[in-house]
């Protein structure tokens, strides 16, 4: 028995591949480039934008900086100005080795006796001795007479009113603790019951001393 042959139907043969136009496979190439390009430019832009934006902040920094450096320049500047004036301001032209003139002017109403021959009693003199009275007074110290002893340029010892002796003080310590020292060496002495002595000193700071 003999084989039987099938032959294909015309139905069940397969179609060939299509060829693509060639104006739609160049339509296609064209259309991928222009995408490639788009992104390529829309890379680059977003990099200038960030580029630029740091350069804005760093100007922006750099100008802060600056602007602080020269607001404390100037307040330095200023700061100096208004310290060299205040000297020049406080300088008295009637004293000598360039003293500051006091706030407040204390003039002396007790006898004041100059040892030295020929000494001249400077303004810078009567102002210590001014208000060294009214610091004593404070303490019920009553000051009746200051000396400047011979050979003394700093020294003034001051007498007082039912008390003995003299005390001594210096014009280099403020009036204010050397009526201090003197009021406490006085009480002290009382307290010992000790009335009678030649002098007290305090001069020394942190000191005092009696004769």
């Amino acid at each position: 028995m003999g084989k039987k042959v099938i032959k294909p139907s015309p139905t069940n043969t397969p179609e060939p591949p299509k060829l693509a136009r060639r104006g739609a496979n160049r339509r296609s190439v064209l259309k991928t480039g222009r995408t490639l390009s788009a992104k390529r430019e829309r890379l680059e832009t977003s990099n200038e934008r960030v580029a630029t934006h740091q350069k804005i902040k760093r100007k922006e920094r750099t100008r802060l900086v600056a602007t602080i450096v020269g607001f404390l320049f100037i307040t330095i500047i200023v700061i100096g100005i208004g310290i060299l004036l205040s000297k020049i301001n406080n300088n008295d032209p009637n004293s000598t080795d360039g003293e500051i003139t006091p706030t407040v002017i204390y003039k002396p109403t007790i006898e004041i006796i100059d040892e030295n021959t020929g000494g001249a009693i400077t303004g810078r003199m009567n102002q210590y001795i001014g208000q060294a009275e009214s610091d004593f007074r404070e303490y019920n110290l009553i000051p009746i007479k200051a000396v400047i002893p011979s050979g003394a340029i700093r020294e003034v010892d001051f007498y007082f009113d039912s008390r003995p002796g003299y005390i001594k003080t210096t014009m280099d310590r403020d009036t204010a603790v050397s009526a201090e020292d003197a009021f406490r060496m006085v009480r002290y002495l009382e307290n010992q019951g000790i009335t009678e002595y030649q002098y007290i000193d305090v001069r020394l700071p942190g000191k005092a001393y009696w004769k």
